[in-house]
Order: C-alpha cells, then sequence, then structure tokens
C-alpha cells in the first residue's frame, strides 16, 4: 500500500467550506484522511510532504479547453497538453468537439477518455458535437454520445447558428438531462470581424464585430431555453451586457449558467496593441467597462465557473498579418496564476476563486471531481498565493506558446500536482 501524508498545509475545499490547517493522508491513490490531527505520528511507511503553509486544494477542473490531437497534432498532442494542465495544477479537462473528425461519434468520445487516462496525469471528459461535424446542418446522435460519456453537448468554437435546430437540440438533451453549451457569438453580425467594433478597431484598421453579437445570439438562446425548459449554458462570456442578461434570466427561474476565461476578467481590447496576434481571441478582448463587469459576474455568482479557453496555435497560424491570424490562445497553465489576480486585487475571495476552479465547474457537468472528501480520488494541486512568478511565450510548459499573456506578472504558483495520488508536476 502506497501512502503519501501531507502536513502543513492550508486545506481549502468549497465543496465543503474547509479551511484551516492541517494534514491529509492519501493511500492507494484515494483521500484516507481528511484534517487529520497534526500530533499524531505519520503512519508507518508514510512518504511525509510539509507543504510549509501552502494551499492544498482539489485539482483543478477545466471545463473549456480545445485540444491539437486528433487532426492537429502538430499544434498540441494530448501527452503535450497534460504536460500544461499538470503545471496549471489541472486534473480534469472537458474537451471541446472541434476536432479532424469532430467528436460527433461515440467511439471518439470513448478514445478521447481512454487517452487521457493513459497519459497518467489528466482525466478527459469530450464534449459531444451538436450536430454532425459541428456544421451547424443536422443534429448529431446526443443520446448515443451521453451513452459513451459526454458530458454536455456543443459545437465548441461555432454557434449553434439555426434557431430551429437548436430548438430541436435543447428540447431533445432535456429529455435526458443533458445541457447545451453555445458559444455566444451571432455568425451573421460577427463575420469576417477580427476586433471589437469601436475606436481602437476603426484605429487599427481592423474589420469590427459589434459587441451586440454575443448579447444578441444569448438573448435568442434565453429565450429557446424558456420555451423548451431546456439546461443552456453560456461559453466564455465577455460583454457586460451578455452578463446583464443572464442575471436577469437566473432571477425569472430560466435554466441557464455560463462560464467566462481569464482574459476577459484580466486584460481588454488595447493588448491587442500594434496588431500583437497572441492578443486576438475568440470572442475578441473587448473595452475596459465590460472587463469589469465581468469582474463583478465573478463576485456575485452570475457566472458559474472560470474556463481556461485553451487554444494551442501553431507559430505558423499567428504569424501572419492580424486578420489572418488564428484567433486563440493557451491558458492551461496560466489559469489559476491569472484568477489569482482578482484575489489580490479583492474582486473575489480566495475560497470564491477556487470554487470557480473546481467544484463548480465539476457540479454544472457532474463529474467526480473537485473535492476534498473522504474516499475520493486524490486529485489535489498545491500552490503558494504569494509567490511571484512571471509569463514568457516560449518558456511555456506543453508545447504550443501562443499566451496573451506573454510578460505578464503574476502572483500565485503551482508547487505541486497530484493525479490519485501520484505527483505529476513539482
Amino acid at each position: 500500500m502506497s501512502r503519501v501524508l501531507f502536513d502543513n498545509v492550508r486545506l481549502l475545499d468549497p465543496g465543503s467550506g474547509l479551511d484551516r490547517v492541517g494534514r491529509v493522508l492519501v493511500e492507494d491513490g484515494l483521500i484516507a484522511g481528511l484534517d487529520t490531527p497534526s500530533g499524531e505520528a505519520a503512519p508507518e511507511g508514510s512518504v511525509v510532504i510539509d507543504g510549509g503553509g501552502a494551499v492544498l486544494c482539489p485539482g483543478l477542473v477545466d471545463m473549456r479547453v480545445a485540444l491539437g490531437e486528433p487532426g492537429y497534432e502538430y499544434r498540441e498532442t494530448i501527452a503535450q497538453a497534460a504536460e500544461a494542465a499538470s503545471a496549471g495544477g489541472i486534473t480534469t479537462i472537458c474537451v471541446l468537439p472541434n476536432n479532424k473528425p469532430a467528436i460527433d461519434d461515440p467511439a471518439l468520445v470513448r478514445l478521447l477518455r481512454a487517452r487521457g487516462d493513459e497519459t497518467g496525469r489528466l482525466t478527459i471528459h469530450p464534449y459531444g458535437a451538436v450536430t454532425r461535424g459541428c456544421a451547424g446542418e443536422e443534429m448529431a446522435e446526443l443520446g448515443l454520445l451521453q451513452e459513451a460519456g459526454a458530458v454536455a453537448f456543443t459545437d465548441g468554437k461555432r454557434a449553434v447558428a439555426d434557431a430551429r435546430l437548436m430548438r430541436q437540440a435543447m428540447s431533445y438533451a432535456r429529455g435526458f438531462g443533458a445541457m447545451v453549451m453555445q458559444h455566444p457569438e451571432d455568425p451573421s453580425l460577427a463575420r469576417g470581424g477580427v476586433a471589437t467594433e469601436g475606436e481602437l478597431a476603426t484605429r487599427l484598421g481592423l474589420p469590427g464585430i459589434p459587441a451586440a453579437a454575443e448579447a444578441i445570439l444569448v438573448a435568442r438562446d434565453l429565450s429557446l431555453a424558456r420555451l423548451t425548459g431546456g439546461a443552456l449554458h453560456v461559453g466564455h462570456v465577455s460583454t457586460g451586457e451578455t452578463v446583464a442578461l443572464i442575471r436577469a434570466a437566473k432571477a425569472d427561474g430560466i435554466r441557464v449558467t455560463c462560464d467566462t476565461a481569464p482574459p476577459y476578467f484580466d486584460l481588454n481590447e488595447t493588448a491587442i496593441g500594434d496588431f500583437r496576434t497572441y492578443a486576438k481571441l475568440s470572442p475578441p478582448l473587448r473595452p475596459e467597462a465590460d472587463r469589469l463587469a465581468i469582474c463583478e459576474g465573478l463576485s456575485d455568482g452570475t457566472i458559474d465557473a472560470i474556463g481556461s479557453d485553451h487554444m494551442p496555435c501553431d507559430p505558423d497560424d499567428k504569424r501572419l498579418p492580424f486578420a489572418q491570424a488564428l484567433a486563440g490562445g493557451v491558458g492551461m497553465a496560466t489559469l489559476l496564476g491569472v484568477t489569482m489576480a482578482r484575489v489580490h486585487d479583492a474582486s473575489i475571495s480566495l475560497m470564491r476563486a477556487l470554487e470557480l476552479l473546481t467544484i463548480g465547474p465539476a457540479r454544472l457537468l457532474g463529474i467526480p471531481a473537485g473535492r476534498l472528501a473522504v474516499g475520493a480520488a486524490a486529485d489535489l494541486c498545491l500552490f503558494d498565493p504569494e509567490r511571484a512568478w512571471q509569463v514568457v511565450a516560449g518558456q511555456m510548459p506543453g508545447h504550443a506558446q501562443n499566451t496573451p499573456f506573454d510578460g505578464r506578472a503574476l502572483e500565485g504558483r503551482v508547487l505541486g500536482t497530484w493525479k490519485h495520488g501520484r505527483r505529476v508536476f513539482g
């Protein structure tokens, strides 16, 4: 029997409200003792890890990740993604279906789950595509995808534009308790645009996307959620108008949840600077007023989770004129550090930050993760909330380096990550 004892750690578990200095005993990959008395001797044969007062929390659950594999392995393989995840304290990821082929077949769902297990450091929960090939034309076999292990349904970085098709998907998914997740951007309004419409885009000569493109599609889908009684999840919200719509819909009893990503509460549109393609994202970065509105949504509970929105790009995808460059940024290795910036500026508490990164997404998707509990898998993250470090593109863990946070100084560093009790980082 393998035993690991974590001593002198600050235990933080948003699922139970636990926040105290204590000890955790891990046996054969499971949590066997939680908050054990510090005066007791370590069980025989234990490997003792002195945390030095650092925070020990559940391994992070990242609910929005794009993988290069299958189909785009030159961008990032599953093994490389697992390396980046472990460095960020992440032990569970939920994967968008925009692969090649798209995740619209039960066999692909099972394959991705197995490939995650093969890494020994990461659990992969795939999303199933809403439509075949994520093409927005014909609904996929949602029931079979769920039976194979799909945790929800989405066309990933593509919006389901057809209202009738979206209504059908939400009605059908409701029948077996599933959630439909939407990329919040009206394609007809966004077509050809690369930055948020406004003074900055005009000055840079970039085709604009009106911020209203997000709110318009969200308003439509909220109406469909009311009509069908289905569960709607809005991914990576980025505007204040969208947050207000979702806040009002929740108060009205509509079954809606949402997440956001670190760029939308830490950066604003000025980060694209002089055509800085690492900061070209989808949705595009917004004005400062929207960033502040996202922070407010995190604080007041309107936003239910934070996902990294990890989108690996090859250097050749980004070394292009801004309008032609691929949109997206990597985010797993920086997920905790950037979220901690909102703790340090008192926008949210440390417990709230960890809730958004662990039990929040786990509850949304029905995933058995994000908890410190006796009998649960010992998926753990040890981090120092005060330790400073700097994000440097080219020196990030994993393969892809297209971080929009290049040069950003952060406080909050992962010291170690454990998957089923085995150390996989640090």
